[in-house]
């Protein structure tokens, strides 16, 4: 089959940043099933991982990244029950693993759900990663539930791919009030289209909630920098509120700045579950299936924006140098 990956870190308009190559397909075994991919999607995920897992060293195997796929299920497993040949599928995959940047991929049926029957390949692609990510923040770790309906929740990043469908999932599904950041007007704008109520300026977060009416606010999340808005996080949630992260600070995080209002912080990584094998690492297997729901009876959309036609190098490279512009709206997708 034809993979593309790389075997050192390297800026991504160099020539061998991705390269691609002929590998031998992989055997489904377990709770594994062979999927073969018909579309991926980029996060940032992606070009962290290009950036540093190879820095100092040449990889005698090019690594294969990748965590958003669509595809049709080629193989199982002898212990899969949950699906079979043929089957349409979409997932995350697990980082520990080879990624979806592949002709073909293996992936453990606990974290994949089936593909959304009115979305395309391309639209349903670029939905599983940061649908994962949104739907844990806010109803695993977090854990809004229904009392919570028509509180107050401020996004940090509302234009993002994680942001993009967590401003649907949490007006559309939590019946929150949604505050979300952004700066530029077609960001702005397409914050706006999610569903958000308002959207602040993040470059003057504070002054910007309160203007829009909001002295505090009940939820907090964090899909930019914990340090960066850290202070204005610590002024405005409410007393015994909850913010939730999924940035990678570069400083500690003073957490003895919310026990004078009681406040919980949750991290939330979408990997977790698959790393290490927890007990419940089937509940991505249940989320995914009811967001397919959601998306069939049109309470969520898809969030792609970009999408690029054709599985190669240059494709790959293209979405990775969209991505580290730090600009992108919505998701990039690459349909094979």
């Amino acid at each position: 089959m034809k993979a593309i990956g790389f075997k050192k870190s390297l800026p991504i308009n160099e020539q061998e940043s991705f390269i691609s190559f002929e590998i031998e397909k992989p055997k489904a075994q377990g709770r594994e099933l062979l999927i073969r991919v018909m579309a991926i999607s980029v996060n940032p995920v992606d070009y962290k991982v290009r950036q540093n897992s190879a820095k100092e060293k040449v990889l005698e195997q090019p690594k294969i990244i990748g965590w958003d796929a669509v595809g049709t299920v080629e193989e199982s497993g002898n212990e899969v029950s949950l699906f079979k040949k043929g089957d349409v599928v979409y997932y995350a995959g697990d980082i520990t693993k080879s990624g979806s940047n592949a002709e073909y991929q293996l992936v453990d049926e606990r974290i994949v759900g089936r593909k959304p029957e009115n979305l395309s390949w391309a639209e349903a692609a670029a939905m599983p990663l940061t649908l994962l990510t949104a739907w844990e923040i806010l109803f695993d770790r977090i854990r809004i539930n229904e009392i919570d309906r028509g509180k107050t929740l401020l996004i940090i990043g509302g234009a993002g791919g994680v942001g993009s469908i967590a401003i649907q999932i949490a007006k559309k599904v939590a019946g929150l009030k949604v505050i979300a950041t952004a700066s530029r007007p077609e960001s702005v704008e397409w914050c706006k289209q999610q569903g958000a109520d308002f959207v602040v300026n993040h470059q003057n977060l504070i002054e910007e909630v309160q203007q829009a009416g909001f002295n505090q606010v009940d939820f907090i999340v964090d899909f930019v920098d914990v340090n960066q808005y850290w202070d204005a996080m610590v002024t405005l949630i409410k007393p015994q509120g909850h913010i939730g992260s999924i940035s990678d600070p570069l400083e500690n995080v003073n957490l003895r700045q919310l026990k004078g209002k009681s406040v919980s912080f949750h991290w939330e990584l979408m990997f977790t579950r698959s790393m290490f094998q927890t007990e419940d690492m089937s509940r991505q297997h249940l989320i995914l299936n009811e967001a397919s729901a959601l998306f069939e009876n049109g309470t969520i959309a898809s969030t792609m924006k970009e999408h690029l036609s054709g599985f190669s190098t240059e494709n790959l490279k293209q979405a990775h140098i969209l991505l580290e512009s730090g600009k992108t709206i919505g998701k990039i997708v690459i349909e094979y």
